[in-house]
C-alpha cells in the first residue's frame, strides 16, 4: 500500500479507538459497563444491532461467496423479518419487565438454575468459537499486506479491540458502533460505484448484469427443494427464520444490544428496522461479488486469489504450477474473448448468440475445475494453506484496482466491521460468564467495583480465548459459511428452550434439561452424518428440545412454574 493508505488506515483505526475510550470513560458500575444505563435510543440499537451481525466477514467473505457460488446465499435471511416481529412480541416485553442483565436470567426464574447454566454454556461455546473466526477474517488483511505471520496478525487485531472494549464497556461498544457502521455503508457503497466505473472493455452495469447472469451468478431465488441444497427459498424461509430467531432472540450478543435502549418501544423499532434493511443490504453485498465475476470476465484472473498461497506451491512444486498457469493463460484468453463476443452480440437473440453462451459456459466449468486442481494442490503441498481462496477475492480486486486512499479506506472498513462484531460479542460473553456461571454460585454478591472489576477480566479472558481460537480458522474455508454453520450446530437447542419457557407452561426443568442434551446430540448427529443442510439443523434442535420435553412429561410430574 502506499503512504497516503497507510496514513488513512492507521488515521482511522486511531480514531475509532480514542472514541471509544472517551466516550466509555467513567464506568462506575456493571448497569454502566453491561447495559449502558439503558440510555440507548432506537437508531443506536438499529446500528448496534446490524454491526454485530455484519462482520468482518460479511464485507470480505460475502463477494467471494457470490464470486464462486451466485447470490442464492441472500435466501439465508428470507425468514429474518418474520423473526423480528415474533422475537418484538415475545422475547423484547419479557426481557424488558425483568431487566435482565442476559437472555439467560429469565430461565433460572422459569426453570431453574442448571437450566440457566446449561443454556449459557451452549452460548458461550458457540459465540466463544464464532468470535475467533470473526477475528480471524480482518487479520487475513494484515497477513497479505504487510506479508506477516497469520498468527502474528491474530493478536495484533484481537489486542487492539480489546483496548475500548476492556475500558468502555457496552456504552464504548454502542457509540463506536455508529460511528462504524456509518463510516462502512459509505464506503462500500463508493466501492461499488468505482467497481462499475472500472469495468474493463467499456462495459457498463447492464453489460456487467448480463455477463453475471449468463455466468449463473445472479440466482437469487432457488426454488427447487433439497434438503441438502444449503441455499434454496425453503431453507431460508424455514430454518432462516429458526436460525434468526434464535441469534436474535437468544444469543446474548443481540440481545446484549437491544436490551440497552430507553424503552420497549426503541428496542421494538431497532428490531423491526433491521428486519427490513439486512436483506436489501446482504443484497447489494452479494451483488458486488456477481459483478466481480463480470470485472474478471473481461480482464484477466488470477490462477488463485490468495497470492501466498500460490507462491508457496510455485516455490514447492515449481513443475506443477508452470503446467496450471499455462492452462489457465490458455483458458483465461478462451474466457476473455468469448465474454467479449457475447456483449457484442447480446442485442441479437440468434443461434450464433445461444452458441456463444454455451461456449462461455463450457469454458467457465473448465476454469472452475482447474481452480479446484490448483486448491487441491496448494492444500496437499501446505497443510497450513487456507482451504479456499474465497475471502481474498474482494481483497485481490481492492489491492489492484482501486483508487490511492480508497485502499486504505476500505482495509479500515474491514476492521471496522470485525471490530463492531467482536467488541459486542466480548462484552455478552463477559455479562453471560460472569452473570450466569461465575456469579450464579456465590453465596453473597460482590460490591459495585469488585463486580465492575470482574466484568472486566471476564472481556479480557474471553478476548484471549478468541485469539485463540484465530489461530485455528485457516482450515474452515468460506469465513460467512463457517460462521453460519457453527452458529446452527447450537441455536436450535438454545431457541428450543426458550420456546418450552415461552409457550409450554406445563414443561419443567427436570424435562427441558434432559431435552436439550438430548437436542443438542441429535443436532451434532444429524450433521455429522450429514443428513441435511446446515440451516435445518435450527429447525431440527428446537423441535427436538419441545419434542423431547413433551415425552418427558410421561416420566416427571410437572410442578408449578413461575410465568
Amino acid at each position: 500500500m502506499s503512504t497516503i493508505d497507510w496514513t488513512v488506515l492507521i488515521a482511522t483505526l486511531v480514531a475509532v479507538v480514542v472514541y471509544g475510550v472517551f466516550i466509555g470513560r467513567g464506568q462506575k458500575s456493571n448497569e454502566s459497563y453491561l447495559k449502558a444505563d439503558n440510555k440507548m435510543p432506537w437508531y443506536i440499537v438499529l446500528l448496534g444491532i446490524m454491526a454485530t451481525q455484519a462482520s468482518a466477514i460479511t464485507f470480505l467473505s460475502a463477494p467471494g461467496q457470490a464470486y464462486t457460488d451466485g447470490m442464492r446465499f441472500v435466501q439465508y435471511y428470507f425468514g429474518l423479518p418474520l423473526a423480528m416481529i415474533v422475537i418484538c412480541i415475545t422475547f423484547i416485553p419479557i426481557f424488558q419487565r425483568l431487566n435482565v442483565y442476559t437472555a439467560y436470567e429469565y430461565l433460572e426464574n422459569r426453570f431453574d438454575k442448571k437450566t440457566r447454566v446449561l443454556t449459557s454454556l451452549l452460548f458461550l461455546f458457540s459465540r466463544g468459537l464464532s468470535t475467533g473466526i470473526s477475528i480471524y477474517a480482518p487479520s487475513i488483511i494484515l497477513s497479505s499486506v504487510l506479508g506477516w505471520n497469520i498468527y502474528l496478525t491474530n493478536v495484533l487485531t484481537g489486542g487492539i479491540l480489546m483496548i475500548y472494549t476492556y475500558v468502555g464497556g457496552a456504552k464504548a461498544i454502542a457509540h463506536t458502533q455508529k460511528l462504524q457502521f456509518l463510516i462502512i455503508l459509505g464506503t462500500m457503497a463508493f466501492a461499488g460505484y468505482l467497481l462499475i466505473e472500472n469495468m474493463p472493455n467499456g462495459m457498463g452495469f447492464n453489460d456487467a448484469l448480463y455477463l453475471a447472469g449468463k455466468s449463473g451468478k445472479l440466482n437469487v431465488i432457488t426454488t427447487d427443494f433439497d434438503w441438502k441444497d444449503k441455499y434454496n427459498i425453503w431453507s431460508g424461509l424455514i430454518g432462516g427464520f429458526f436460525l434468526a430467531l434464535s441469534y436474535f432472540g437468544t444469543d446474548q450478543s443481540q440481545v446484549g444490544r437491544y436490551i440497552t435502549a430507553k424503552d420497549n418501544t426503541n428496542a421494538k423499532m431497532g428490531l423491526l428496522l433491521n428486519g427490513l434493511v439486512k436483506i436489501p443490504m446482504q443484497f447489494a453485498i452479494l451483488l458486488i461479488g456477481a459483478l466481480l465475476f463480470a470485472f474478471f470476465s473481461l480482464k484477466p484472473a488470477p490462477i488463485y486469489f490468495n497470492e501466498r498461497s500460490y507462491q508457496h506451491l510455485k516455490e514447492t512444486k515449481p513443475e506443477q504450477a508452470a503446467v496450471f498457469e499455462k492452462e489457465h493463460q490458455d483458458l483465461q484468453t478462451k474466457f476473455n474473448a468469448e465474454s467479449k463476443e457475447i456483449l457484442k452480440l447480446k442485442q441479437n437473440s440468434s443461434s450464433q448468440l445461444e452458441t456463444k453462451i454455451q461456449d462461455f459456459k463450457n469454458t467457465q466449468s473448465q476454469v472452475k475445475a482447474l481452480h479446484g486442481r490448483v486448491e487441491e494442490a496448494i492444500n496437499q503441498s501446505n497443510f497450513n494453506a487456507e482451504k479456499t481462496d474465497t475471502n481474498y477475492i474482494f481483497l485481490y480486486f481492492v489491492k489492484n484496482t482501486l483508487p490511492v486512499g480508497m485502499i486504505g479506506l476500505l482495509f479500515a472498513v474491514i476492521f471496522l466491521a470485525s471490530w463492531g462484531s467482536i467488541s459486542a460479542a466480548l462484552n455478552s460473553l463477559a455479562a453471560c460468564s460472569l452473570k450466569d456461571v461465575h456469579l450464579i454460585f456465590k453465596k453473597e454478591l460482590p460490591d459495585d467495583r469488585t463486580e465492575l472489576k470482574y466484568s472486566r477480566l471476564h472481556t479480557l479472558g474471553w478476548g484471549i480465548f478468541s485469539i485463540g481460537v484465530a489461530m485455528f480458522a485457516t482450515q474452515m474455508g468460506s469465513l460467512i459459511e463457517a460462521v453460519n454453520v457453527l452458529g446452527s450446530l447450537f441455536y436450535g437447542p438454545i431457541l428450543g428452550i426458550f420456546l418450552v419457557a415461552f409457550y409450554f407452561k406445563r414443561i419443567n426443568g427436570a424435562n427441558v434439561f434432559i431435552a436439550a442434551i438430548l437436542s443438542e446430540i441429535t443436532v451434532i448427529a444429524v450433521y455429522q452424518f450429514d443428513i441435511v443442510s446446515f440451516l435445518w439443523l435450527n429447525v431440527i434442535g428446537a423441535a427436538a428440545v419441545i419434542i423431547f420435553s413433551a415425552i418427558g412429561l410421561l416420566f416427571y410430574k410437572p410442578k408449578a412454574v413461575n410465568s
